[in-house]
């Protein structure tokens, strides 16, 4: 009994922990979209340019990897940020933009 509830407690905390960690993950990526002028091109929820499309339900849209691709070699109308964005402010960003799931309305 003392076991499972000790397990239970552990399981617990690294659950909180983790899902703590997503969101500041989240919350830096969103610092991130902003700070690389991201915002200056797109919209999400009624923030942002209009250059670009609405992302504002790309996490609905697109799978993680191609927001990475798109990311990181651009296309015509948007550069490449592959050398700007790596590591764990690439996946930040990836962490922010996959919580956006917003419909339109």
């Amino acid at each position: 009994m003392k076991l499972s509830l000790v397990l239970f407690a552990v399981l617990l905390v690294s659950f909180l922990a983790s899902a703590s960690s997503r969101g500041s993950r989240r919350a830096h990526g969103a610092a991130i979209f902003n700070e690389s002028g991201c915002a200056h091109c797109h919209t999400i929820g009624n923030a942002g340019g209009h250059k670009g499309p609405d992302l504002s339900g790309v996490g609905r849209r697109l799978k993680k990897a191609a927001m990475q691709r798109q990311i990181a070699n651009g296309s015509k109308l948007m550069p490449p940020f592959g050398e700007d964005l790596q590591g764990q402010d690439m996946d930040d960003l990836l962490a922010y933009l996959r919580s956006c799931r917003a419909r339109k309305q």
